[in-house]
């Protein structure tokens, strides 16, 4: 089957829409939990992640194709089978570790050499490799191979840049046609999203999103963005990019972010989101509520019987206090952070069902307005 995206409702730029793929139906606007090397980091297993109202995980290209390799994957049925997941997945492309390993690589036109960051040993990807491993991986939705340029990188290096990310992307968007035609395709229905990029100069970015649009993919990404710019500076690039991407696909803002970022994004017309900030800060104690986030190792909570936040469904909530997920934590309990991270999965995700609810009943703008002003107040 070919995807389909039907929009549902729309508020200003927001979209409420329906995105239907082969692995299930996405309900936007999504927030994808992310299980970087095909698991939850705090110990969320697949079947959790139901309970957890998780609709799209979130997996990496490159620490995948490391380790265990892309194909042992394979031969074990593919991502969604190997982790025990039915749902939707999108595999992002390894363009990031460009940007995040860049005293491991080499830049270029062919791809790019890394050196693993587990032991050393060189790797090459370039477009068509990308597209082989998430061939091999089996994914719902893979991006395009791109280079993630640090935001302030000065316009020439800018440019020569996404340059070079529009050719992969035409050598990666051929690649996934010919591997989709195969027998033993894993996956023969994955869908290819390219991604927009450009630092935060507004024509580049804009004569990029203009040039992508014309090769009719299956959605598109604003990639390049919450590194190192300020939350102004996103907005404005946001402002002037989504719309010149098509409206009739969906629009994912890679790697963003703080649930007040998602808010704005959704504003602006952003349908997919993913951010390791739930499972990282719940590592370290951070957990979210309606009232901003409490540090869960303060001295305050050693006799607070409150769940994290009252009325949430979360499994920690549900069934803990406050002062015992605490002496989890101060005891280095596994336990504890499992209990973090999962709140604050069960808090992205339910926030972005509230956002969906309030675009179906268009009031959506109230809804923004009332959620960052809870954000900003303190609890009693």
């Amino acid at each position: 089957m070919s995807a389909k995206y039907e929009i549902l409702k729309q508020e200003g730029r927001a979209k409420r829409a329906r995105f239907h793929t082969v692995h299930g139906t996405i309900e936007t606007p999504v927030f994808m939990n992310v299980g970087t090397a095909a698991a939850i980091k705090g110990g969320v297993s697949s079947p959790d992640l139901k309970e957890l109202g998780c609709q799209v995980e979130l997996c990496n290209t490159y620490h995948l194709h490391v380790r265990p390799g892309d194909k042992i994957v394979r031969q074990l049925g593919g991502l969604r089978k190997f982790m025990n997941w039915d749902g939707p997945v999108l595999t992002d492309s390894g363009g990031f570790q460009v940007f995040s390993l860049a005293k491991l690589r080499a830049i270029k036109e062919e791809g790019v050499t890394f050196r693993s960051h587990i032991d050393g040993h060189k790797i090459f990807m370039g477009p068509e490799e990308s597209m082989q491993i998430q061939s091999n991986l089996g994914s719902t939705i893979a991006m395009a191979f791109d280079e993630c340029p640090p935001a302030l990188a000065d316009e020439r290096y800018i440019r020569q840049s996404v340059d070079r990310t529009t050719r992969w992307l035409k050598r990666c968007k051929a690649e996934m046609k010919r591997l989709n035609s195969l027998e033993d395709t894993v996956n023969p229905d994955q869908l290819l999203f390219g991604i927009n990029q450009g630092g935060i100069i507004d024509h580049i970015r804009i004569e990029h999103a203009k040039q992508i649009s014309e090769l009719d993919l299956d959605g598109y990404a604003i990639g390049g963005l919450a590194v190192g710019e300020t939350h102004e500076q996103m907005y404005h690039v946001l402002d002037e990019v989504v719309p010149h991407l098509p409206v009739n696909k969906p629009t994912y803002l890679m790697g963003v972010g703080t649930p007040a970022n998602i808010l704005e994004g959704v504003e602006r017309g952003v349908d997919f989101f993913d951010c390791v900030y739930p499972t990282r800060n719940g590592r370290h104690a951070h957990v979210y509520t309606k009232h901003g986030h409490l540090n869960l190792k303060n001295a305050k909570f050693e006799l607070d019987t409150r769940p994290i936040e009252e009325g949430c469904g979360c499994p920690a909530c549900k069934n803990f206090s406050r002062a015992y997920i605490r002496h989890l934590l101060k005891a280095d309990e596994m336990l504890g952070l499992r209990l973090c991270v999962s709140h604050n999965l069960w808090f992205y995700n339910h926030m972005m069902e509230e956002i969906r609810e309030a675009l179906d009943e268009g009031r959506f703008a109230e809804y923004k307005k009332e959620t960052l002003a809870g954000f900003e107040a303190k609890e009693d």
